[in-house]
């Protein structure tokens, strides 16, 4: 754990990345792997994780994120695309997923399952959509700490038009709305005004109560 600590130290939100070097791609693997293993809400993993690569569509993605250039000098761009609603067919699909893994049916299992179905589809499509954003931030924050473990530096980005991301990226068509992105790639040796500056946060006795 004090391993882990050192790089969360060393992690920052890098201002400017070095297009000469590209994550290695079983660095990227595992960073993903981690955001799919990771926690959300009953289990059902209400979003997707988009991995751009192509300069392309990373270039006109930077057009409606700021111009922040971190789009297009990192290597990869994962954009985190929520559910646009919960429905009784993606809940269904996660719960025959599991019972299939599983290789057997659980009474309480079951009537959880019935529970959800009775709460999350008759509500509004924009509060299920707000629901299932919450959970693409866990995963966001589980990207960021496995990027830290493996030295990748990784910008979490709310700057952007997601209606236009969602239109380069067809998110709309798949029921998918992108909520929040995170280009990952190397610091630039120079250029940064941010990366020799102290870490700055608040203190333990301020953050953190005990009850």
């Amino acid at each position: 754990m004090s391993q882990l600590l050192d790089k969360l130290q060393w992690r920052y939100a890098a201002k400017k990345m070095d297009p000469s070097r590209a994550v290695p791609q079983d660095k990227v693997d595992r960073i993903v792997e981690a955001v799919r293993l990771t926690a959300s809400s009953s289990g059902l993993q209400p979003y997707e994780v988009i991995v751009v690569t192509d300069p392309a569509v990373r270039a006109r993605i930077r057009e409606h994120a700021w111009n922040q250039a971190q789009v297009t000098d990192g290597s990869h761009l994962l954009v985190f695309a929520a559910w646009d609603n919960y429905t009784a067919e993606r809940i269904n699909a996660m719960f025959d997923l599991v019972n299939t893994e599983r290789g057997f049916v659980n009474e309480g299992w079951e009537a959880y399952r019935q529970k959800l179905l009775a709460l999350y589809p008759p509500r509004p499509a924009e509060e299920n959509h707000q629901h299932a954003a919450r959970q693409a931030y866990i995963g966001l924050g589980t990207a960021l700490i496995a990027a830290a473990e493996e030295q990748v530096d990784a910008t979490p980005m709310e700057g952007f038009d997601p209606a236009k991301v969602d239109e380069i990226l067809g998110l709309r068509a798949r029921g998918l709305r992108s909520v929040v992105m995170l280009p990952l790639g190397y610091r630039a040796a120079e250029g940064d005004w941010l990366v020799n500056l102290k870490k700055v946060r608040r203190p333990r006795e301020q953050f953190v109560s005990t009850v």
